[in-house]
């Protein structure tokens, strides 16, 4: 605890449902990343978890948090509701903005996976220059739309080798993004990254990722 100036379960409010959370702060963060979880999922993947555990261990904050109410989440339909997740994480957004909890306020990333990367990339083009880099983990970024080409965050889209459908869909949403972006095809992974070691290389490419982007969008706001 010694070296975090916050590390606590929260409650977040977002419009008539209280999400919850968990939110992570080293001391001196670089900045701080929001995960969106994928379908089916919760702040308690394991996955995203251990992402968030490389990059605190990097110096960034993390905020783990569930999209959906549980009972929301017994609704299928919600799981794919794109407009409802990425008003979620715009209300998760604006309330990590405002957090007192924090002594100054940090430049923010995302990190989405599957459906989440859709959110992400909705949210992002909504905010703009708010959000200073994404990353995507075995994402759904064609879920994002027309809101593709308003993306002028840089985006990083992390796929497995074995996950083919996705691989197909990433590259035809990266063709039709306009920002900085990239594709990296992690050999021998597939969807959930589960292979020994595949999951350690999509964490240590959203800590270069991050590195990059969102180091630059902290110092040009503390300039």
């Amino acid at each position: 605890m010694e070296n975090f100036q916050f590390n606590k379960e929260i409650q977040i409010p977002a419009g008539e449902v209280i999400l919850a959370g968990n939110l992570t702060v080293p001391n001196h963060a670089k900045g701080v990343v929001i995960f969106a979880h994928g379908s089916g999922s919760s702040r308690h993947s394991s996955r995203n978890k251990a992402v968030a555990q490389t990059l605190q261990e990097n110096g960034y904050g993390t905020l783990l948090f569930d999209l959906l109410t549980i009972q929301e989440d017994e609704t299928y339909a919600n799981r794919f509701n794109i407009d409802l997740l990425t008003e979620r994480l715009l209300k998760v957004t604006g309330w990590l903005r405002s957090f007192d909890g924090i002594k100054e306020e940090p430049a923010i990333g995302y990190f989405g996976a599957s459906t989440g990367a859709a959110a992400t990339l909705k949210a992002a083009a909504s905010l703009g220059e708010m959000i200073g880099a994404v990353v995507s983990r075995g994402g759904r970024p064609d879920l994002a739309g027309d809101a593709l080409p308003l993306v002028r965050t840089a985006t990083m889209l992390i796929v497995g080798s074995l996950d083919t459908e996705v691989i197909r869909l990433n590259q035809e949403a990266h063709a039709r993004m306009k920002c900085e972006r990239e594709i990296r095809i992690i050999d021998g992974a597939s969807h959930l990254f589960e292979e020994p070691g595949k999951l350690e290389q999509v964490a240590a490419l959203a800590v270069d990722w991050f590195d990059k982007h969102l180091i630059t969008v902290t110092a040009q706001a503390r300039v």
